[in-house]
């Protein structure tokens, strides 16, 4: 009985998150809630076996660091720069908006990234009379390309990072930068081929852009230097982590803990925890709630057993079975609970024979990034640009956002089924 109950609580709040009717995170709550009620785990189970505060406490951190960085404006000072620098020129000016979203995504955090750029670009298009649609497109296929370079760029990667010990930062970026790399060229490529007859001079004043004081979102007091320090700081600490043998959660929470220390004084911790995405948070726990209840009774043990059966324990067949199906359902779902449902099932391969599960999890990271794009309900960062558009009436159409997304979709996997069959699945079956 333990087993339809676990069942139908997940598969009902996936229901609900996926329509997104009611708040995401109370949903993932009230699933886990029912996990309780009905006796499927107790509270002491749920708190230490199934949520992983690691992850939680990372994402904190980033938010605190990145909420207080962004008090110092410096990051809408970086984007007015570009603007001006390629004198409001449309191509150049998709290309440098790409690149920035491409690098903050990977550095940062996609989320935090598009909040930060989308208000400075739908400013700078409307000065420049040009449409906004083309830029808003590249914004959301860098954020989750950049994305998906690092640990630390898109939710999913960090679930697996936390997830899979020895899969470390410099680790992602040794294994999925350089494929995040080669897309961000095809898209710029893409995009140029699809919007080059769009983006034709704007008939705005150039003038009015160039008057524009950088310097003024510029706060230059000592949080500025702190804020800029302590986030190097902390992003070495991520690339050495392996080498200190410090954990990337003891490094993030270091990082937040000494800037709200250094700060104190020009902010209030009050106004920075006001910043950090508390929603986020909670529909992270939620959901390690809802998918320990399927741990629990043996649901993801099935999964697990179900996959290998279909391709017969076969490598190849099961990496990239876990890259299309990821990649193509993250278009239609959320990735994060996705994710969340997928780690525990290819922590199972081990069991059915299957040790070097390195390739599996590189496929689970790039499919949940990459299909993302195919819809503006793929990732939370494409729901927030969303939103944020249509704040500014300029409404992303959902179907025309598809007519783009979904086929930048198909090329994006057929590369990668290329990248990690001749990186990874090859000098395996030599073997």
């Amino acid at each position: 009985m333990d087993i339809v109950f676990a069942a139908v609580i997940f598969l009902v709040s996936y229901f609900f998150i996926m329509t997104d009717k009611v708040n995401r995170a109370v949903v993932a709550l009230a699933g886990g809630v029912l996990l309780l009620l009905t006796g499927i785990y107790t509270a002491e189970e749920m708190f230490i076996s199934h949520i992983d505060w690691n992850t939680v406490a990372l994402l904190f951190s980033m938010m605190v660091l990145i909420s207080i960085t962004d008090k110092t404006g410096l990051f809408s000072y970086i984007a007015i720069r570009l603007a001006q620098h390629v004198r409001g020129s449309p191509i150049p000016l998709l290309i440098g908006a790409s690149i920035l979203t491409a690098i903050g995504s990977a550095l940062l955090d996609n989320v935090t990234t598009v909040l930060i750029f989308v208000p400075i670009i739908l400013r700078v298009t409307r000065m420049l009379k040009l449409p906004a649609f083309p830029y808003l497109v590249a914004i959301i296929f860098s954020s989750n390309i950049g994305g998906s370079a690092t640990l630390i760029g898109d939710p999913p990667n960090i679930m697996i990072g936390q997830a899979v010990e020895h899969l470390t930062f410099l680790s992602f970026i040794q294994h999925l930068a350089p494929l995040a790399f080669l897309l961000f060229l095809v898209m710029l490529v893409f995009l140029r081929l699809l919007f080059q007859d769009l983006l034709k001079k704007g008939q705005g004043d150039v003038s009015e852009l160039m008057k524009i004081n950088a310097e003024a979102y510029l706060i230059k007091s000592p949080m500025l230097y702190q804020s800029v320090a302590v986030l190097l700081m902390t992003l070495s600490g991520f690339l050495l982590h392996s080498f200190l043998h410090i954990e990337l959660t003891v490094v993030a929470i270091s990082g937040a803990v000494l800037l709200l220390l250094l700060t104190e004084k020009e902010i209030d911790a009050e106004q920075v925890f006001e910043k950090v995405e508390w929603v986020t948070l909670f529909f992270f726990i939620g959901l390690f709630m809802l998918v320990g209840g399927l741990e629990e009774v043996g649901l993801i043990d099935r999964m697990a057993e179900t996959i290998v059966a279909s391709t017969e324990g076969n490598y190849t067949r099961t990496a990239l079975l876990i890259l299309w199906v990821s990649g193509l359902l993250s278009g239609i779902v959320d990735n994060i609970p996705f994710v969340a449902a997928m780690i525990p099932v290819i922590h199972e391969f081990q069991h059915f024979g299957m040790t070097n599960l390195d390739p599996i999890w590189w496929a689970l990271a790039l499919g949940a990034c990459l299909g993302g794009n195919a819809t503006l309900i793929g990732a939370s960062a494409n729901v927030v640009v969303a939103g944020m558009a249509e704040g500014a009436r300029q409404k992303i159409p959902f179907l025309r956002f598809m007519l783009y997304g979904v086929p930048f979709v198909i090329l994006s996997l057929i590369i990668t089924t290329a990248y990690i069959y001749l990186r990874y699945l090859l000098p395996l079956a030599g073997n």
